[in-house]
């Protein structure tokens, strides 16, 4: 029926709120608001999470915010970001015609100069949010320093249902934190990140008042939080789940402590100086149900502390290992034969682990899904042989900076691991010589990856000086990436990426940066070839002009983002060109002296810019 609305005749309002409901994305969202005043209405009242900045007078916009949103339960607040926020002009309008609303603009710097905190969020504007959001559920406010405790206290009486609260930045000091453990009796997740304004006093009385549903808490820069308030973790709360420390203020002590008190623990990251072994003991003693630990910069643990891990912590699925200099082969051995049911391994500049300890992860951690080595000059091939032997069901492989490993290794994972999706690899120079120089090397790798061609789509091999077009020609033949990289390969040309358009039509993201042979030819058959491509990276690719960029971006019609900074051969034509004709493009990086005033002004929100201006 011509001219008939049915939609919004038939459909009762509870119904297209239910709809709406069921949009998984923002643009969906955002597009069904414009098309009347109804669906603006009702799709504001399904909206249940919000992002927002907070800068540009926050506080009146928060005023505003319950009237236009009523049934939000998470809000996130972030001062880092900006918002538009519409003000009403004081002027007389015609009848029928809607007030005019205009953004902020520079009129108002004088004022902002003359009171800066006015530009940022306040108690008046946190009172204003409790008041109109009693059954808030989840707050997040990210570098709010003007929020004090006031404002704090205000926002705890009010929304009593707050089950996450994130002060990320945030100066807020004892009354209020003690305040919010008074009120917020569901509260379950706290993050106290450069909070220094809290003291061990105001930690204790908030532990006291929610420690029995406290499950999350993660502390980091907070000077005076010390082993007292880990006492108090321990002590009261009894259900935690998730501890994330970041402190030279907390010792043996207090990991003890929570070690002692909290038999749940399930998730434990560490970044504390001056812990030692002893604490490690407590954790591998009390804490059995550890199912992810993460260790960062240690320098007064060794062997002695991962033993008692291994020793203890039987369900250990997750461990992280960042610059621990005194771990050895010894440690890792230790977790290979205690924790069996290990899936992810991180090891990260930890210099004295090499490829003995690898050795051991292979054969008996048969479960191992993911491992990232990274800065690892120690491992070498017959380390990864054993991976490749003994993890039949690893998925994805990180290495980066590892000198010792070659194609013999990444052959024998290719050929051991049939459930291979991702592969990560960044200057590891020995790795995947595929050269008419040895044609021998080229085959046995191309026979191994094709084992697992039908489940690789995630393939990134960055700075790999021995990779070149034949590389690219072997994938293509078999796996259907969707996700590439070749940045630094200097190899590489149009060949090569060529066969990759060719054969792997999948392909949303590519990045072809700092590849001094690739040239037009190839953007040709990726706009042909690759209608699904979202992202590309062409930065410092000097040999791409305008013309090839016009054949991408012609049948790309889906591409987001692209990156084209330190590309000689492409003007301003060629970046007015992207603009105008990817109607779904959400950043352009291009040097500032590339963007014509036609283009600033057709699309200048995506336009973004190197930090240094050349």
């Amino acid at each position: 029926m011509r001219g008939h609305d049915l939609i919004n005749t038939f459909l009762p309002d509870e119904l297209m709120v239910e709809i709406f409901g069921h949009l998984a994305t923002k643009s969906s969202r955002d597009a069904c608001s414009l098309v009347c005043r109804r669906w603006l209405r009702l799709e504001r009242l399904s909206r249940s999470t919000l992002r927002i900045g907070a800068s540009a007078s926050p506080d009146i916009f928060l005023h505003l915010l319950p009237s236009r949103f009523s049934n939000l339960r998470n809000l996130h607040i972030d001062e880092r970001l900006s918002i538009p926020l519409p003000l009403s002009l004081p002027l007389p309008v015609p009848a029928r015609r809607r007030p005019l609303k205009v953004h902020c603009v520079a009129d108002n710097t004088s004022s902002a100069e003359t009171n800066p905190d006015s530009l940022c969020l306040s108690d008046a504007g946190l009172a204003a949010l409790g008041e109109g959001l009693p059954r808030l559920e989840r707050l997040s406010l990210i570098w709010c320093s003007n929020v004090s405790s006031e404002g704090l206290k205000s926002l705890a009486y009010k929304c009593t249902l707050l089950k996450s609260l994130d002060l990320q930045g945030c100066f807020i000091g004892d009354q209020g934190l003690a305040a919010i453990g008074q009120c917020c009796k569901q509260l379950e997740d706290l993050n106290l990140r450069f909070c220094e304004g809290l003291t061990d006093s105001g930690f204790t009385e908030f532990a006291l008042g929610v420690g029995k549903s406290m499950k999350s808490l993660g502390v980091a820069a907070c000077a005076k939080i010390t082993d007292v308030s880990m006492e108090a973790v321990g002590s009261y709360c009894r259900s935690l789940e998730t501890l994330t420390l970041d402190s030279e203020y907390i010792h043996d002590k207090g990991v003890h402590a929570v070690a002692q008190g909290c038999p749940h623990l399930k998730v434990l990251k560490l970044q504390c100086v001056n812990l030692t072994d002893d604490a490690l003991k407590s954790v591998g003693a009390a804490c059995l149900s550890l199912e992810l630990l993460a260790l960062y910069s240690f320098q007064r643990f060794t062997d002695k502390g991962l033993r008692a891990i291994g020793k203890g912590c039987k369900k250990l699925k997750n461990l992280t290992l960042i610059d621990c200099y005194y771990l050895t082969d010894k440690g890792l051995e230790a977790i290979a034969t205690g924790c069996k049911e290990l899936t992810h391994l991180e090891v990260n500049g930890c210099h004295n682990i090499g490829t003995i300890g690898l050795e051991s992860i292979g054969k008996s951690c048969k479960h191992l899904t993911e491992l990232a080595l990274l800065y690892c000059q120690r491992i070498g091939n017959i380390g990864l042989l054993k991976v490749g032997q003994g993890c039949k069901f690893l998925q994805a492989l990180h290495l980066v900076d590892c000198s010792g490993i070659g194609d013999e290794a990444i052959c024998s994972i290719a050929k051991g691991c049939r459930s291979l999706k991702k592969l990560h690899i960044r200057r590891c120079y020995e790795v995947i010589c595929l050269r008419d120089v040895d044609f021998k090397s080229y085959m046995f790798v191309y026979c191994s990856l094709s084992l697992s061609r039908n489940l690789l789509t995630d393939l990134s091999i960055r700075f790999c000086d021995r990779v070149g077009d034949e590389a690219l020609i072997a994938v293509s033949e078999g796996c259907n990436l969707q996700y590439l990289n070749v940045s630094g390969c200097h190899l590489v040309g149009d060949a090569g990426v060529i066969a990759i358009a060719r054969g792997c039509p999948q392909l949303c993201y590519l990045d072809v940066s700092v590849l001094p042979k690739l040239g037009d030819m190839a953007m040709v058959e990726l706009g042909e070839n690759c209608p699904l491509l979202k992202e590309i990276v062409l930065s410092h690719s000097r040999q791409i002009t305008d013309v090839g960029l016009a054949h991408l971006v012609k049948s790309c019609t889906m591409l987001e983002s692209c990156h084209m900074v330190y590309c000689s051969g492409i003007t301003s034509a060629g970046v007015a060109t992207v603009v105008s004709s990817c109607p779904n493009i959400k950043k352009v990086l291009v040097e500032k002296w590339k963007v014509s005033q036609r283009t600033k002004r057709r699309a200048g929100s995506v336009i973004a810019y190197l930090c240094v201006d050349l």
